[in-house]
């Protein structure tokens, strides 16, 4: 067996999948039709002004977003998936690739909860290698986290870059290195989905060739579109491919996939690119008040679009998180995870919101 085949992603996948040919949808069928009685969809419109975009059918993969987004990354058509947001992509790859009670997925806390939970939810095993927490920020032990997917035959190798909560990079070159020493083992998927907000160049570029490494992208954060819920997984054709027999019939609906589009036009993308550039500003200036608040003993470094925020004590973090809830003020309190029972991870938001979140953690009345 040559290398390229030895490192074909679809051997990795679950042995009775391998074969599968998943759910062929009605609109799969031919595309030239002019006249569909084929989906047992409604005759006639619900309201007169909509344009058959809610009768019908959605696309199972909108081309048009496809294409748009592959532009937008600077990959081929034929190596992204769309879905429901990152979660859909963490939730297929699971699925896809491990057996429930014999797989295992390797996730690096404290980090996003979703590579976790989908690994409970399919009985997959859950193998952590925690953050090292040096100086002024968490890393990446990337020795130990090769041994223990090699150790534990771990399937998939979640990462986020940024990290979640703490907010830092990952280093691009050992990323590499990692997805180098588990190929035919592992895949390693590096969950980007602040990528725009850092100083460092997405990996989407480096999946041609690297047929084990998988990139989540989505447009719920730096281009304002959570609500629509449009994410997408990049890798091996083959990969996707795999992927996509495992999804959901219809996975975004047609007024999503329209507004991800009219999302990546030019003067939108133009608008994201400003909007990345003042959050980033907001983001720094906030950085700096924080350090100041009385109780705060340090606020990480981030290349997000948040600040993980350590507090003196779990007391004095618990005070604080109570104090910014009376003045109606909602962060994320991490005091549950591990090693962060100090802490909060506050969301960069307008110039009234962090005004009112400083005034509110200082005592002032919000």
């Amino acid at each position: 067996m040559s290398r390229v085949e030895r490192d074909d992603p679809v051997l990795l996948l679950r042995e009775d999948l391998r074969g599968f040919a998943g759910y062929r949808s009605a609109r799969m069928e031919a595309s030239q039709g002019q006249v569909w009685l084929n989906a047992n969809e409604a005759c006639t419109r619900a309201d007169e002004d909509d344009d058959d975009a809610l009768r019908r059918y959605p696309a199972p993969q909108a081309e048009a977003l496809v294409d748009a987004l592959a532009a937008l990354y600077a990959c081929a058509p034929s190596q992204l998936l769309v879905g429901r947001g990152s979660d859909e992509a963490i939730d297929l790859l699971v699925r896809a690739f491990c057996v429930p009670g014999r797989d295992a997925v390797l996730a690096t806390p404290p980090v996003f909860g979703m590579y976790a939970v989908c690994a409970r939810l399919q009985g997959a095993r859950l193998v952590d290698v925690p953050l090292l927490e040096e100086a002024d920020d968490f890393r990446v032990d990337f020795a130990a986290v090769g041994d223990a997917a090699i150790a534990q035959r771990a399937k998939l190798v979640f990462l986020c870059s940024p990290g979640n909560p703490a907010g830092g990079p990952l280093p691009a070159g050992e990323v590499l290195a990692l997805a180098q020493r588990l190929a035919g083992r592992a895949i390693v998927v590096v969950d980007e989905a602040y990528i725009e907000y850092a100083d460092q160049l997405s990996l989407t570029g480096e999946v041609q060739g690297r047929r084990n490494l998988a990139v989540l992208r989505t447009l719920s954060k730096a281009h304002a579109l959570a609500g629509a819920r449009i994410g997408c997984v990049i890798g091996d054709p083959q990969l996707v491919a795999a992927l996509r027999r495992c999804q959901a019939p219809y996975p975004v609906s047609a007024p999503s996939a329209a507004c991800a589009l009219a999302a990546l036009r030019p003067n939108a993308l133009a608008a994201t690119r400003a909007r990345i550039v003042a959050t980033r500003h907001a983001r720094d200036a906030l950085r700096s008040a924080l350090s100041t608040v009385p109780g705060v003993r340090r606020v990480h470094p981030s290349q997000a679009n948040f600040l993980l925020v350590r507090f003196d004590t779990p007391d004095a973090a618990g005070a604080a998180f109570h104090r910014l809830l009376d003045a109606g003020i909602v962060v994320r309190d991490m005091r549950a995870q591990p090693r962060l029972d100090d802490a909060l991870r506050i969301t960069v938001g307008t110039g009234a919101d962090n005004a009112r979140l400083l005034l509110a953690l200082r005592g002032g009345a919000a």
